[in-house]
């Protein structure tokens, strides 16, 4: 795919914000991204099976997950790491510093951190009466839910929610978030700044651009 940002989308469950990226790559939505190659953090991830069957290459690790990434790394060069609902702490080499993005389901800096992921996040929204949620694409940094934020798409908390109702309502904003993110970084549209993420215009482009093909 020529100068396309060649992509490793990680996850641990049912795959559906990586099924989402690769219809929409398909359809034509991404363009400059190359999405290939999935790695999973263990073998029982819904997502093997579904990823495998819209033709991607998946890798499931067969002993220490985290050594199948670091070699995965190696051999797949990426441009750019996704992490989709990928649950296990991620050790960035140095040639990834910047490069990895992770998709959370609140608005952080509220909860987030460890152990907060899916059903835990929306469950605590609700529990702190909230009046919103929503989600965050943020670079990813050595601390869970820490480093610079991307963008943010908001929604209202109801109180008749459960989490069950929320989490859908997050989840069609993750939807929209997560492409909105990575064409940005495929366009040339985002820098880091004083360790802020700064978005350019559109047409715009970026000298110092992070995700630039390596």
């Amino acid at each position: 795919m020529g100068d396309a940002l060649r992509v490793l989308a990680l996850a641990s469950g049912g795959g559906r914000t990586i099924l989402n990226l690769a219809g929409r790559s398909m359809a034509g939505e991404l363009p400059g991204i190359d999405l290939q190659h999935v790695g999973v953090s263990n073998s029982h991830c819904a997502a093997i099976e579904r990823c495998r069957q819209s033709g991607l290459d998946v890798h499931v690790p067969d002993g220490d997950p985290d050594a199948m990434v670091a070699d995965l790394f190696e051999s797949v060069q990426p441009d750019m790491v996704l992490l989709c609902g990928y649950l296990r702490h991620l050790q960035i080499p140095e040639a990834l510093r910047h490069r990895v993005m992770n998709i959370h389901p609140s608005l952080l800096p509220a909860f987030g951190g460890k152990g907060m992921y899916g059903d835990h996040v929306h469950a605590a929204v609700i529990d702190s009466s909230e009046a919103n949620s929503g989600c965050t694409v943020h670079l990813v940094d050595e601390v869970y839910d820490n480093g610079p934020i991307v963008l943010q798409k908001q929604c209202a908390v109801y109180t008749d929610d459960t989490k069950d109702t929320l989490a859908d309502r997050v989840f069609a904003l993750e939807c929209e978030a997560l492409p909105e993110a990575v064409l940005l970084a495929a366009e040339g549209r985002l820098r880091l700044d004083d360790n802020q993420v700064c978005i350019a215009e559109q047409g715009e482009t970026w000298s110092d651009a992070l995700f630039s093909r390596r």
